[in-house]
């Protein structure tokens, strides 16, 4: 193990969220590319490295056939479709977890997913010893905030790398910046590491 005993977050990195899926998002697919470099430029700064999905079978009112994109959604991230699965750019990354989120209801923090033997994600990381991450991923604005602002409101010290990760638009990313900021996670690019 690191001294830091620190995990890198991939959050959504999921065809539905690129340009061409349900809620795609501009950007999505050089984001995936940029990961993948990143990590293997990088992989021994981390001891886990964990995914996150949108794994959707029945959320219930998160999608709409009239959504407010704020609650309500166009259906996306449907389980067991190709939409639904890790992006090809980041599939063959070596991954230690891999925790999947809003089967039945709207979830937008990895920390509401569970892996596939049922384990949650603050588990997965306190049973390495991990007390910091790096969170990256889609969208900045939305499920890669919430991750980070759960991962720091947990305990554990957070870092959300904004050159790994896209808003829906630049408004609400900086939005998503503010809000991380102030909660206490550091909001940096990977080269100031």
């Amino acid at each position: 193990m690191t001294s830091s005993h620190r995990a890198l977050i991939v959050v959504d990195v999921q065809p539905t969220f690129c340009e061409g899926g349900a809620l795609g998002v501009e950007g999505g697919n050089a984001c995936a590319e940029r990961i993948a470099r990143y990590v293997l430029a990088h992989r021994g700064r981390y001891d886990l490295i964990v995914t996150t999905q949108d794994w959707h079978i029945d959320p219930g009112d998160h999608f709409s056939d009239s959504p407010d994109f704020v609650d309500s959604w166009p259906p996306h991230g449907i389980a067991g479709t190709a939409e639904a699965e890790i992006h090809p750019a980041i599939a063959d990354i070596p991954v230690d977890a891999r925790v999947k989120k809003g089967q039945y209801a709207a979830a937008y923090s990895g920390f509401e997913g569970i892996t596939e033997d049922g384990t949650s994600l603050e588990t997965v990381l306190r049973d390495e010893g991990i007390n910091a991450v790096d969170v990256v991923g889609l969208a900045l604005s939305h499920c890669v905030k919430d991750t980070a602002l759960d991962a720091q409101r947990l305990g554990f010290t957070t870092i959300s790398l904004t050159d790994l990760s896209e808003p829906v638009s630049p408004e609400l990313g900086q939005a998503a910046v503010a809000a991380m900021a102030d909660a206490g996670v550091r909001v940096t690019t990977s080269s100031q590491l």
